[in-house]
């Protein structure tokens, strides 16, 4: 490739990490910029469907990741009143066999972990709170709040649903609030003991505006997590989130079935998030700098898909990158929005209307999607 040419994510997240660790192995210098302090186990429970473990495959954490995470053998929903089942969607052996790898659910802290431990010693640089980023045509300059600077050849914004390459390309605005919250909590294994009743391995509970979303995340059924949507009032908070409590679970829950109300009542600590999203985007790229994921195309949780898609992002913007070398970027970039943008929005939109699987249907063109297989659709360079 001639000159040392260098790559700057921005974020490291899920997608951001999974991007770094795919473009090192294809052979590409990398740096990434995080403004966390230092990693951290955050978050809590996530779907990690074959459509990513296919990707996770030759990151060469597929089977780690699968031993340590839970694998259901179907995905269950049912009504939160009568606790009717409205769908099972088969999975375990059934995806391995249909989809080409498992269907599993795991800690998204442990997740990122393994996904940390795949990249270079250095390749991560903490506490990066990125402040201005020029593309000046012949590279792109970085300033940090910590004072410190940094060069590369093109940026790859990694940074989540307020990012600020995204803002670099079409200027500053707000996402949009959904109208709808997320309550999180993990419950201890142990502590569902109590009750006589079927803890699924993953369950979706549904009414007419609202649901929860239950799983484990481990392997040993010893941490069990659940994540809502609930309608509430425009969200006048600044914070990412709040705390919430057992109280107002009870009153947005009530009149569940039995069993979601054990689950509450197994709450120890529950937070509550405003879901935000972003219309889908008039371009992905611009000059030297990339978008991916929650970036690039925000949506709410209902699909289970959000990393997903970022993680594909990553796959096929190497994909991308390895075709025409980094010279070529701009070819590379329209070559990856012409071969993501009509996937990612299609499961964005899906996802916000929170209609995926909630009746018998067949999951395949998520599910069984390889990102590796896909023929390459030109693309027109911008």
């Amino acid at each position: 490739m001639g000159k040392t040419q260098r790559i700057a994510i921005v974020g490291a997240g899920l997608g951001g990490a999974a991007a770094a660790g795919l473009l090192q192995q294809a052979g590409f210098q990398v740096d990434v910029y995080e403004q966390a302090p230092e990693f951290s186990r955050l978050g809590a429970g996530i779907h990690v469907g074959p459509n990513v473990m296919k990707v996770f495959r030759r990151l060469g954490i597929e089977k780690p990741l699968e031993a340590m995470g839970s694998k259901p053998d179907f995905w269950f929903s049912r009504d939160g009143f009568t606790g009717d089942y409205l769908s099972r969607i088969p999975l375990g052996n059934f995806a391995k066999r249909e989809y080409g790898a498992a269907y599993v659910t795991v800690h998204r802290g442990d997740m990122h972990l393994l996904q940390m431990d795949t990249l270079a010693p250095d390749t991560v640089q903490f506490d990066k709170r990125l402040e201005t980023i020029t593309d000046s045509g012949d590279d792109v300059h970085l300033t940090f709040a910590d004072g410190t600077e940094a060069r590369a050849d093109i940026v790859i914004g990694a940074d989540g649903i307020n990012s600020r390459i995204r803002e670099a390309l079409l200027g500053v605005e707000a996402p949009n609030y959904s109208g709808w919250v997320a309550h999180r909590a993990l419950i201890r294994g142990d502590q569902l003991a109590k009750y006589d009743l079927t803890f699924e391995d993953c369950i979706k509970w549904w009414t007419e505006d609202r649901h929860m979303m239950v799983y484990f995340t481990t392997g040993k059924r010893d941490e069990y997590y659940y994540v809502t949507g609930v309608p509430h009032p425009a969200w006048d908070f600044q914070e990412a989130f709040v705390d919430s409590s057992r109280e107002e679970m009870f009153e947005a829950f009530q009149g569940y079935h039995p069993t979601v109300q054990a689950l509450i009542e197994c709450t120890e600590e529950v937070t509550k998030w405003p879901l935000r999203n972003r219309n889908p985007l008039p371009l992905w790229s611009r000059g030297r700098l990339v978008l991916l994921g929650d970036a690039c195309h925000p949506m709410k949780p209902h699909m289970a898909q959000g990393a997903g898609m970022a993680i594909e992002d990553a796959a096929m913007l190497t994909r991308c990158l390895s075709e025409t070398g980094l010279t070529d970027y701009r070819t590379a970039f329209a070559l990856y929005e012409a071969n993501r943008k009509d996937r990612a929005t299609r499961v964005q939109a899906v996802s916000n209307a929170n209609t995926f699987l909630r009746t018998q249907e067949d999951p395949a063109w998520v599910f069984g999607y390889d990102v590796y297989e896909q023929p390459l659709r030109e693309g027109i360079a911008a």
